[in-house]
């Protein structure tokens, strides 16, 4: 369609512009999570964000002054969706754990743990009455939760493939539902019914918002396109074409006036919803975007993404606000200077995704290695072990440690959360210990 064509042209023309202005990426923002987030939520006043990140934990932070004010920690899986209650007064947080969990934002205490879906659960959303949440997983279900009594609702089933995304309309009446067969499908919450079924994309649907009319849809997906459909006649008005690559958010402006969209090119693109034309482009993720909101005045936006921050942009500049310049970021372990091709460096960079090594690392999806030599299995500060880990007698020396990647989490420690992983190789395991016995070695 020509508003695709002509996003495409603005959009790359925009790119050129603010690459020649801003050379190097901005810095890091909503800095704490130790994983890549994959979901962010605003509250209704516009003074609280919640994220949800593969570290396990839900975030609940000061927008104002972009500081951590709390850390929820319950989750034995990634966390991959958010969704504050209208009052701010509870959050609800999804996990590849199967679990719906619901939290006191002002306490942080859990209030109640939702079983049912059989596997990951990739999105949430609560009815504009907050009186419902519902959820979408990868047994192909979409799940109510009454968030008054704490009971389970209704489940909704139709869809083909895993549900990734699900958005209640305006009016609480309706739900939208995106999911990897390529379909988006519109219920009605009273019964379950379906509404519509939206069948175009070429691949499948990660992200999926109604306008704040509820007379339009909103999606994104691994086809590179977002699609704005009329409800009415299920038809596709737009195809917003900008990304390259898959893309893996999108969201409304509660002004109605504009959305925007990101995905694995770490860009977001805003764009204009009466024209479906491109209006800027923001840079400074260095990897995938996963989760996009706006503030309720329709100003700024957060954008949350794999680079483990989440980052706040000014809407009308394009600029990003308050940039603090602390990344903290630790993608790789550190090679050691005086070996720089050290093996067992190369073999930890599969572990560093969940680990850090060093004394100022934190805690990620797996808790820092920093002095585990003779420390005690399941005892890192502030690191939600399961039960299994918690109260096991291992001291992890050179030997515990082998026997871990001889054997395998599942057979050394039964019943842990430890991502299922070996190292048959008795030489990997050789020089993977040795770099951990001087990476890990505490400092004076």
């Amino acid at each position: 369609m020509a508003g695709g064509v002509l996003g495409r042209f603005l959009y790359l023309a925009g790119l050129c512009a603010v690459l020649v202005a801003h050379s190097a990426p901005a810095q890091a923002e909503f800095v704490g999570h130790g994983g890549f987030v994959k979901g962010v939520a605003v509250s209704a006043d516009g003074r609280m964000a919640a994220t949800a990140s593969f570290d396990l934990q839900v975030i609940l932070w000061d927008v104002a002054t972009q500081s951590e004010i709390r850390s929820l920690n319950e989750h034995e899986g990634a966390v991959n969706a958010v969704a504050l209650t209208p009052d701010s007064q509870r959050v609800v947080s999804v996990s590849d754990d199967g679990t719906v969990r619901l939290w006191e934002t002002a306490t942080g205490e859990l209030l109640h743990t939702f079983t049912g879906h059989q596997g990951k659960i990739a999105a949430v959303a609560v009815s504009p009455d907050g009186r419902l949440a519902a959820s979408g997983g990868w047994d192909r279900t979409i799940r109510l939760w009454d968030l008054e009594t704490l009971t389970a609702g209704a489940v909704f089933e139709g869809h083909t493939n895993n549900v990734n995304a699900v958005a209640f309309s305006p009016d609480g009446t309706r739900l939208l539902s995106g999911s990897y067969d390529g379909t988006l499908k519109v219920w009605r919450v009273s019964d379950g019914t379906v509404l519509a079924t939206l069948s175009g994309h070429d691949f499948g649907v990660t992200s999926v918002a109604f306008t704040t009319d509820g007379r339009r849809a909103i999606s994104a997906s691994v086809d590179e396109t977002v699609r704005i459909w009329n409800l009415k006649t299920g038809a596709d008005e737009a195809r917003l074409v900008g990304h390259e690559g898959p893309v893996l958010a999108v969201a409304v402006s509660p002004d109605g006036t504009s959305a925007a969209s990101a995905g694995v090119d770490n860009t977001v693109i805003l764009w204009d919803l009466a024209t479906a034309t491109f209006i800027r482009a923001f840079y400074g993720h260095t990897k995938p975007i996963w989760s996009l909101a706006f503030t309720p005045d329709s100003t700024r936006l957060l954008s949350a993404g794999s680079d483990e921050v989440v980052r706040l942009w000014d809407l009308q500049s394009g600029e990003e606000i308050g940039a603090s310049g602390d990344r903290r970021l630790a993608d790789a372990p550190p090679t050691l200077a005086h070996d720089p091709d050290d093996r067992g460096a190369r073999l930890f960079r599969r572990c560093a995704v969940c680990h850090t090594v060093t004394a100022d690392g934190r805690n990620r999806a797996g808790p820092t290695l920093y002095g585990v030599f003779g420390r005690r299995a399941g005892t890192v500060p502030e690191y939600n072990y399961s039960a299994t880990l918690r109260d096991s007698d291992v001291v992890w020396t050179a030997e515990t440690i082998d026997a871990l990647f001889d054997e395998g989490p599942h057979r050394f420690i039964p019943g842990s959360k430890m991502p299922l992983q070996r190292m048959p190789d008795a030489r990997d395991r050789q020089d993977l210990i040795a770099y951990l016995k001087r990476a890990t070695a505490p400092t004076n």
